[in-house]
């Protein structure tokens, strides 16, 4: 058991550092903002002056900073973690950056005998609040299995994506489907509003029934992207959600036709529904 330091204390690095003051070798922490870390010392951790200063007395260390800089700063400049760290030492980025610089600090590491992953989260300050974040985590099984203690205090729920850099860019790949569904939200409202529906009413439904079904990632159950075979046992459930997902977009294209409203992500929902959950085009269901 070795003390954890957190670097990076604020919205979401602040709940996250807090569910570690129970640690029971202990919680260090640093923030470029000294006030930032008065609230987490008041309640038992210890501060450090500097990344530098934090990685003489922490083995395991969580950087939660703004970007690519910052976290260059944080490991790899003058005061930062790799000019004290010991051997062994384990850096779980959580920040979310670019996977090649996840995989450049993960080199610039290894001579230091210093173990990088990148570990960005999903799930926000309510989940960071809760212990309910998620983590896709890219590194080396070792450095990930001496993680997943602390990690446990703020998720439950831990995803080894692969080596140095397949976290981030497991992270680009989930928050793309976070992001587009803003714009396919944006266009139902349109619809919903032309047609004197109230959107707040209509968004209370839409997250009361994702948090029954899953959302859109109810439809990833598959490791390919590729068509599947005629027997697999999927098929039948994905094609129930193709014909009823066919008859409701064209319910929705034909109502915004006559209201005027334009709907052009329905439009291509409804061209590469069969093949986007992989029953392959009219025809092809053998591929």
């Amino acid at each position: 058991m070795t003390p954890v330091g957190f670097i990076g204390l604020g919205q979401i690095g602040t709940e996250m550092a807090r569910r570690l003051l129970d640690w029971p070798a202990g919680l260090v922490v640093h923030d470029a903002r000294p006030e930032a870390m008065t609230p987490l010392t008041d309640a038992g951790a210890e501060a450090a002056s500097s990344p530098r200063d934090l990685a003489e007395r922490a083995g395991i260390i969580s950087v939660m900073v703004r970007d690519d800089a910052q976290v260059d700063e944080v490991l790899a400049g003058p005061s930062g973690i790799l000019a004290s760290a010991s051997p062994g030492a384990v850096v779980a980025i959580h920040s979310t950056i670019t996977d090649a610089t996840a995989e450049r600090l993960a080199g610039l590491a290894q001579p230091y005998g210093v173990s990088i992953v990148d570990a960005p989260v999903s799930g926000g300050a309510v989940g960071a609040q809760h212990g309910t974040l998620a983590v896709l985590a890219g590194g080396g099984a070792e450095a990930i299995e001496r993680c997943r203690a602390p990690f446990g205090h703020w998720a439950n729920h831990v995803m080894h994506a692969g080596p140095p850099g397949a976290g981030t860019r497991a992270k680009v790949a989930r928050n793309l489907l976070h992001f587009v569904a803003f714009s396919a939200a944006a266009e139902a409202q349109r619809l919903a509003e032309a047609a004197g529906i109230d959107l707040t009413e209509l968004g209370a439904v839409v997250r009361h029934s994702d948090a029954v079904t899953g959302g859109p990632g109810a439809i990833m159950l598959r490791p390919t992207t590729a068509p599947m075979a005629a027997d697999d046992g999927l098929r039948p459930i994905l094609g129930h959600a193709r014909d009823l997902g066919t008859k409701d977009l064209g319910l929705a294209i034909e109502l915004g036709d006559r209201l005027g409203v334009e709907l052009p992500l329905a439009r291509h929902a409804l061209d590469n529904l069969e093949s986007d959950l992989g029953l392959g085009k009219p025809g092809t269901e053998e591929a």
